[in-house]
């Protein structure tokens, strides 16, 4: 695990729910996250309204430019979902400063346990923060609707 990365002072983080931009969220989800295909706006806004949901704000224009959310019961269980940001604005360490700045938010909770299912190009930033393979994949179980 590397120390934390440093957010760009261009950019800046926000959990405040009033800042995030559900339609601009969605719209980056839907063209840039493959896991978000067909995902209707109205799905979009309960999944905003049931997460801890994090923002990375352009400082200049206040326009979203990332995103992601946690879903936990803030005590021993975290999933880490929906890491995006804008094309426009990659290669300048701001998805790293994102999930470091979710991972420090969730500290002081103490949560045991933080997961994600990772993209292949996504992994090498996770691993940076200290993610690592389940320990026993095949003992996790999923049961999906159809």
């Amino acid at each position: 695990m590397t120390s934390p990365a440093a957010l760009d002072p261009a950019y800046e983080l926000t959990t405040e729910r009033d800042r995030i931009d559900v339609a601009r969220v969605h719209r980056l989800l839907l063209d840039h996250a493959y896991w978000a295909a067909g995902r209707s706006r109205e799905q979009q806004e309960a999944i905003v309204a049931a997460s801890r949901n994090y923002g990375l704000l352009e400082r200049g224009t206040g326009q979203q430019v990332g995103y992601a959310r946690i879903v936990t019961d803030g005590v021993t269980f975290a999933w880490l979902a929906d890491v995006v940001v804008d094309p426009a604005h990659r290669s300048r360490g701001l998805g790293a400063a994102l999930v470091d700045g979710i991972l420090a938010d969730l500290e002081p909770l103490g949560v045991k346990r933080v997961l994600l299912k990772a993209s292949p190009e996504g992994a090498p930033l996770y691993v940076r923060t200290g993610f690592e393979a389940l320990e026993d994949p095949e003992a996790w179980m999923v049961r999906r609707r159809h």
